[in-house]
């Protein structure tokens, strides 16, 4: 039997913890040492019973654990991933990949030429009710994928932006929170060829938006739409959908994403596939509701267990670099495409 992994922590903050409280449910893995400069890490560090070091380097260098966490801040993510595939530790890195698309592409080479495994923490597809949508839509229940209308609506508080980072540019709704439903609607329906967009800032007038309006095309042809707003007093949204995160109030009943194709359509979280009896059937005969059962589990927890299969080198990472790198590259044609009024394409990230 395989002895657990050693795996460190590179950042102690909110989704560090988050980390921590799956990780310590396995016996696949073990914490082995918290890196962070905060003030508060010596502490929390202590609390797990493990070594803290302030910088990163040193701690892989001195421990030098089997696998890497990275949950530092955004623009942190690349640099502190190259210095691990430097020392051949594995990463499971949170998302975003990276802030800008040139240090992330430098990040997806350093990623090929040393083979060391990075696993990114685009954790929603490792929820079950997505792998069973994605099983669903690969079998072709739906026929072939015709249009896809995604929601991501309901209310930030105030208290929210009171954080002075939360009121500027790029954290906006589109790197912050719909950069995850992107990242679905490109592993449910597969890659984007072009985008129209128009955002705006008018309820708040911060320097970020609002409100975001998103036309997809997919290399497929379905054609696809993005409606979200974090002002509104709204259900729609993955957050209160699905359950996911208990600090949300859950609306199970409302779905934040409607998949239509030629042989049926499918509701997310809900699950609930619609489909007529006759495959010729038409507006005149009924559509046939039919729930769509699956085994609901954590979905960190379970991305955790694939990172340990990563780095015993027994599955590919199910969210690559270059994967990844092509969601931010989609956000960067939103924001291309809601700033000069003209259809974008996504640049070409290669495997």
């Amino acid at each position: 039997m395989n002895s657990p992994l050693r795996i460190a922590l590179i950042g102690a903050g909110n989704m560090g913890q988050q980390h921590y409280h799956h990780l310590k449910t396995l016996t696949q893995a073990i914490l082995c040492a918290v890196a962070d400069p905060g003030p508060q890490a010596a502490a929390i560090a202590t609390q797990w019973g493990v070594a803290h070091f302030a910088e990163h380097c040193q701690m892989l260098k001195q421990v030098k654990p089997d696998a890497v966490i990275v949950a530092n801040p955004n623009a942190l993510h690349v640099s502190t991933a190259l210095d691990c595939l430097a020392a051949g530790v594995p990463v499971l890195l949170e998302k975003p990949v990276g802030v800008h698309m040139d240090e992330v592409r430098q990040l997806v080479n350093a990623s090929k030429a040393t083979g060391v495994p990075v696993l990114v923490g685009h954790h929603r597809r490792h929820n079950p009710l997505i792998v069973r949508a994605h099983e669903l839509i690969q079998s072709g229940a739906l026929g072939r994928l015709t249009t896809v209308t995604a929601l991501w609506q309901l209310r930030k508080p105030d208290s929210y932006f009171e954080t002075a980072w939360r009121r500027e540019p790029g954290a906006g709704m589109l790197l912050t929170n719909l950069i995850h439903d992107l990242d679905l609607l490109r592993h449910l329906c597969g890659e984007v060829r072009q985008v129209q967009a128009i955002t705006s800032n008018a309820v708040r007038g911060f320097a970020n938006e609002d409100c975001a309006a998103v036309l997809l095309q997919f290399d497929s042809g379905a054609l696809g739409s993005l409606t979200g707003s974090d002002a509104v007093a709204a259900p729609w949204s993955w957050e209160l959908g699905s359950g996911e995160n208990p600090v949300y109030p859950r609306q199970a009943d409302q779905p934040c994403y409607l998949l239509a194709g030629t042989a049926g359509a499918l509701s997310i979280p809900q699950l609930k596939r619609w489909h007529y009896a006759d495959a010729d059937g038409g507006w005149h005969q009924p559509l046939l509701p039919e729930q769509e059962s699956f085994s609901a589990d954590e979905a960190l927890r379970l991305q955790l267990q694939h990172f340990v299969r990563v780095v015993r080198r027994e599955v590919e990472p199910l969210v690559s670099v270059a994967d990844a790198a092509r969601t931010l590259a989609l956000i960067d044609a939103i924001r291309e495409a809601a700033e000069t009024g003209r259809a974008c394409t996504p640049s070409l990230i290669e495997d």
